[in-house]
């Protein structure tokens, strides 16, 4: 006996006396985000029927027609002439729905051994790995952007902050490698994400697996997982590698507001350290002479809401009992919308960055101020057998002498510095001021991690051999 699978409109329309209201139909349809899976959605289904005849659960006639079938869906999805109905509520009904309808009872059967339950579980899968696998590609291309940057500046002298006061000299390349090493955990964090999410959860059907003899390992191995899902309950209701990817993205974004801050700031006038190609700023619909870094700012507010999309899926997941509950269906559009933000923001930075424009004689002419080659007078002193202490001490009498004075340490002269500090003036020799120069203030920081233009060097060379290898 043939049953119509779609009388009402509903796979489970014969259980309901009167059909869904409109207003519900709306609420719980997922079709216009879930739309984005209808490929993997495909893939994982035709695994899922190759499986089926291999069992000898559906015929050859059947997977022959379901091949077919889903050949015609896959083209009229590319090609967008696919018809998305709302009454079908997600993806998955639709595809099977038009799948029935081209090829009768054999789309039907396809459903066999399997739920929605599962079944989103694993397009979901499917889907991100793909696209961790594309922001895995999209850092690596800004991480080369930063080196190209910091190799071409692994001299540049900039002043190096705390509490956003001018501390010590640092070189700019070294600057920029410190965000190197930032976005290169990200990656690897990207990379151990992928091991969690690329597990197979198809054969658990609804909650508690499957009647029918399937074989998981071969649909896994069609599909590439790595693993399968070991209990059927967590199987289905499992969203930890979500959660995981977008803890990891919401690093990203903040490593990237992070820099964000610095550009804004960089390109201020008063500090005008850079400037950004005019393609990523806009101008102002009243003050003619603005040029805002927009692009910047704007990553700044998209990494609040990456962040809003981690709160989000922890919230969901807070409060649901086992197995799978419909509040999971909530996790697509905050997962989605990450995606897709992340995947932009990498992309315009690469690009950005390629057009920044230094200005090394900003940046030098900050670093001669606020007295940044204090501590190297102090390790000067150490040298010569003071205690830290008490060089530190020392110099801070100097720096204030040279505050009243309007001056800076390296313009006294070696009978000025004598004088100011007679407890220590036999430390004090010629070679003093090779120590008050920025130049040698870098140079001096010669150790794996230093700020001296070769350890910077060496450190872009390392990081490029880790790029060649990713």
């Amino acid at each position: 006996m043939t049953f119509q699978l779609h009388k009402k409109k509903e796979a489970w329309s014969a259980r309901f006396s009167e059909p869904m209201s409109e207003l519900v139909k709306r609420y719980t349809s997922s079709i216009f985000f879930d739309k984005r899976l209808a490929l993997v959605d495909i893939e994982a289904s035709l695994a899922h029927a190759e499986m089926l005849n291999v069992q000898r659960i559906i015929s050859d006639d059947d997977i022959k027609a379901i091949r077919k079938g889903m050949e015609q869906i896959q083209g009229e999805i590319r090609r967008g002439e696919f018809k998305w109905r709302l009454d079908l509520e997600d993806v998955h009904l639709n595809i099977e729905a038009r799948l029935t309808a081209l090829i009768g009872d054999a789309g039907k059967r396809l459903h066999t051994g399997r739920s929605r339950n599962d079944q989103v579980a694993t397009d979901i899968r499917l889907w991100l790995r793909g696209e961790i696998d594309q922001i895995g590609s999209l850092l690596k291309s800004f991480r080369s952007a930063l080196l190209d940057l910091a190799e071409q500046h692994a001299d540049t002298i900039l002043p190096g902050l705390t509490h956003l006061q001018v501390a010590q000299p640092v070189t700019f390349g070294h600057h920029l490698l410190a965000y190197i090493e930032m976005f290169t955990r990200d990656t690897q964090r990207m990379l151990d994400c992928r091991k969690r999410v690329n597990w197979l959860p198809l054969g658990a059907a609804a909650l508690a697996g499957t009647s029918y003899p399937i074989d998981r390992e071969q649909v896994a191995q069609t599909l590439g997982f790595d693993n399968i899902c070991a209990n059927s309950l967590d199987a289905v209701s499992d969203r930890d590698f979500a959660v995981e990817f977008t803890a990891s993205a919401a690093l990203i974004m903040t490593h990237v507001s992070r820099l964000s801050e610095e550009l804004v700031l960089w390109m201020n006038q008063q500090i005008g350290f850079i400037d950004l190609a005019d393609r990523f700023c806009t101008g102002s619909s009243i003050m003619p002479q603005k040029k805002n870094p927009d692009v910047p700012e704007l990553a700044r507010g998209k990494t609040g809401r990456v962040n809003g999309h981690l709160i989000a899926l922890l919230t969901i997941m807070k409060g649901q009992p086992l197995a799978y509950n419909k509040d999971n269906q909530e996790d697509k559009e905050p997962l989605i919308d990450t995606v897709d933000t992340v995947s932009d923001t990498l992309r315009i930075f690469t690009e950005m960055v390629t057009g920044i424009i230094v200005k090394p004689h900003a940046m030098r002419a900050a670093a001669l101020q606020g007295f940044s080659t204090a501590t190297d007078l102090a390790d000067y002193l150490v040298k010569h057998g003071l205690p830290f202490r008490d060089a530190h001490e020392a110099v801070a009498h100097a720096v204030r002498v040279c505050v009243d004075k309007g001056c800076n340490l390296a313009n006294l002269t070696l009978t000025q510095l004598r004088s100011e500090l007679p407890e220590v003036a036999s430390l004090l020799g010629d070679d003093v001021f090779d120590y008050l120069t920025l130049e040698g203030s870098i140079s001096s920081r010669n150790h794996v991690g230093g700020t001296a233009p070769q350890q910077v060097r060496n450190a872009i060379a390392a990081a490029r051999a880790i790029l060649s290898s990713q």
